[in-house]
């Protein structure tokens, strides 16, 4: 028997919310899951769209988690994208996703690449964290 079956949520740090809205879902073309006030915080999750099982949570940076002093070494960690946040995706073909996303603004640390597992490239997003996608061979 298993303990656990699923991970649902992920979480990386973002430095403002709503830019990694306008980063993550016009630009990338995640969609939002939940976006709710919970009071302390707000509560924010993309998905990759219709797989809603799967969710990345984005957040600050700050209370209740963390005290503010700590919060402001994590930005900074973050913003030199020295924080290990990493988000690994899929797609069916890299070259032409890298080309879309090109055309819609996004900056590459890394062509499509030809690998042993595949395709892949690399960019940042806006706050520092390292984002990959990958063609599988086939």
């Amino acid at each position: 028997m298993h303990m656990f079956n699923a991970i649902t949520h992920s979480q990386i740090f973002v430095l403002d919310q709503d830019e990694a809205l306008d980063f993550y879902v016009g630009k990338l073309g995640l969609e939002v899951n939940t976006d709710t006030d919970l009071g302390f915080m707000r509560w924010l999750t993309i998905n990759v769209p219709g797989d809603p099982n799967r969710q990345i949570l984005l957040t600050t940076p700050g209370p209740p988690a963390l005290s503010e002093e700590t919060a402001q070494q994590v930005r900074e960690l973050v913003t030199k994208g020295a924080t290990g946040g990493w988000l690994i995706f899929s797609t069916d073909d890299c070259r032409k996703t890298y080309e879309t996303l090109l055309g819609r603004g996004v900056e590459f640390t890394e062509e499509p690449t030809e690998r042993p597992y595949g395709i892949d490239c690399g960019l940042r997003d806006p706050f520092g964290n390292s984002i990959r996608f990958t063609q599988p061979k086939a």
